[in-house]
């Protein structure tokens, strides 16, 4: 039984016990007075938005974070438009649900055959989604629903922006002037740029 494919270790100590009782000893006779003994975990808190320095690095960022955050962004208007046509448009509704669904098994299929020609290349996301994106808005404006998507963009897009522009990197990194990403917060001394 003992050879059955375990590993068998000894229990037992490395140092002897007199030299374990030796440290023991030395450490009682510290009182902690001398600050050098002891490091303290600084705690800061750290600001993942901050205002762009210019415009060009405000767009710049905002392509960015669209880029990032597409699939965030997209939930969230669905989520809005979503809860505003409950109460009155329900064929608007099941036909946004449709669509998400519709979508949904297009990503699938992506994610599940990634090494199909026909479906990358043919078939491209950046064809497909907002082709889908379209259909979705055609078929709500068909259905009179049409004043709910226009709301619904109108209160959520500036949301998206605003965040978009004050959203740092998730690596907390800025740029200086040269155009080099410098780290927002660095590692040694926890400072903040």
């Amino acid at each position: 039984m003992a050879s059955s494919g375990a590993i068998q270790r000894q229990i037992g100590t490395t140092a002897p016990k007199s030299a374990f009782l030796e440290d023991i000893d030395s450490s009682k006779g510290s009182t902690g007075a001398n600050s050098n003994e002891f490091k303290r975990a600084e705690f800061r808190l750290v600001c993942p938005f901050n205002i762009p320095p210019n415009p060009d690095a405000a767009a710049l960022r905002i392509i960015r974070n669209l880029h990032h955050f597409a699939l965030y962004y997209t939930h969230f208007v669905w989520i809005v438009l979503f809860i505003t046509l409950i109460p009155a448009r329900k064929v608007s509704l099941i036909l946004l649900v449709i669509m998400t669904y519709v979508g949904s098994l297009y990503l699938l299929l992506l994610s599940g055959v990634p090494n199909s020609n026909i479906i990358h290349k043919i078939l491209d996301k950046r064809i497909v989604l907002p082709l889908i994106v379209i259909a979705t808005m055609v078929q709500l404006v068909l259905t009179h629903a049409a004043i709910h998507l226009l709301l619904t963009l109108a209160a959520t897009l500036p949301v998206v922006l605003v965040h978009a522009v004050l959203w740092v990197r998730e690596d907390f990194s800025v740029e200086d002037n040269s155009g080099e990403l410098v780290p927002f917060v660095h590692h040694e001394s926890i400072d903040i740029v």
